[in-house]
């Protein structure tokens, strides 16, 4: 198969599952649709970057979660190992297996994301306990990249979801779309992904089919001429422009990082603040032969607009991290902020089977 025929597969599979799946492509935000697990960092190195990393194309495996099109020869036999220490019994973490198959020039990868919410009492309508049920959701990911160009790549990843919540049961399936683009340098980065195209097929109780979080994501990257330091520009929500929440029992607090108050009716802060609700910017600095320490750090504007409580400073929507290779393997920690009373930290370990053989 040539790379004509190739790129006409992928445009033709790519258009077929936006038919399949047209009824459910909806502007959803937080809270109207389901699987909303799918949306959690899968690795450190994402949690540290501001929830998002889709515009670099390297070594790491676990990138190709949130964009399957940075799939390369560089992750073939690598494996990484993701856990998020969420408050209370939460427990979510991600594991992945990639791998380069040289007779269809392509290469795969499986993961498995999941997210377990502990242990709770199951009472019945006047509050007797009767019982414990554990809650749990499952999203098992199946992918491939396949370099068309030189300087473009295009990938696509499957999505298996199930959720168990009690008696209550739901399976689903996802689909992603992406296409990578880097200048001969590999320097400059620009990337379109659409994730989560797809549908909930069996439904929990009531037979009313819910929305999936789709997502249209544009970014692009830079990495420094003569500076360690390479910083992305994300663009997430694409396909609906007003993505704040309207509660009227709050006045919403300035624009950006600022907590105190505006008037409702300056409709060019609303404007502003809303616009930059849709990106993300984050940056890494990258030190030693073969990267061997990663300093990072990210903002998300959107995470500190939703979870900042009014009238209390926090720091919301900040992240912060680092990744060091220690001889076969690489170490990565982050940290982000969700509340004013502290944030979450996630570890991540990565190898590839190749370092072993040596």
């Amino acid at each position: 198969m040539n790379k004509i025929l190739q790129s006409h597969f992928f445009i033709f599979f790519f258009a077929c599952s936006l038919l399949f799946f047209s009824k459910k492509i909806e502007a959803q935000v937080g809270g109207d649709h389901i699987y909303e697990f799918l949306n959690l960092p899968n690795s450190a190195r994402v949690t540290g970057l501001g929830g998002n990393l889709i515009t670099v194309k390297d070594d790491d495996l676990a990138l190709a979660y949130g964009n399957p099109s940075v799939l390369n020869k560089k992750m073939h036999q690598a494996i990484s190992f993701n856990y998020n220490f969420h408050l209370a019994d939460i427990s979510n973490g991600y594991f992945a297996y990639g791998h380069y198959v040289d007779k269809w020039k392509m290469m795969l990868h499986g993961g498995i994301q999941y997210i377990t919410y502990g242990k709770f009492d199951l009472t019945d309508n006047i509050g007797n306990v009767n019982g414990t049920f554990k809650a749990s959701e499952y999203g098992i990911t199946f992918g491939a990249s396949k370099q068309l160009y030189e300087k473009l790549s295009v990938g696509t990843n499957l999505k298996i979801i199930t959720s168990q919540f009690e008696s209550y049961n739901s399976f689903g399936l996802a689909t992603d779309f992406a296409a990578y683009y880097s200048d001969t340098t590999g320097r400059f980065g620009a990337t379109l992904v659409f994730k989560n195209i797809g549908l909930q097929l069996t439904t929990y109780d009531d037979g009313n089919r819910e929305a999936l979080p789709f997502d249209i994501q544009f970014g692009i990257s830079r990495r420094l001429a003569h500076l360690p330091f390479r910083f992305s520009i994300i663009g997430h929500n694409l396909h609906r422009w007003n993505i704040t929440y309207d509660d009227p029992n709050t006045v919403e607090s300035v624009f950006l990082i600022g907590d105190g108050t505006q008037n409702n009716e300056n409709k060019f802060k609303d404007r502003v603040d809303n616009l930059f609700r849709h990106i993300i910017f984050n940056g890494e600095f990258l030190f030693g032969k073969g990267e061997i320490m990663r300093l990072r750090l990210g903002y998300n504007h959107f995470m500190r607009r939703e979870l900042s409580v009014t009238n209390f400073r926090s720091r919301s929507g900040f992240t912060f991290g680092f990744g060091i290779k220690l001889r076969r393997f690489r170490i990565e920690y982050g940290r982000g902020y969700y509340h004013f009373a502290g944030g979450l930290n996630h570890l991540s370990i990565s190898t590839s089977l190749k370092e072993f053989r040596r």
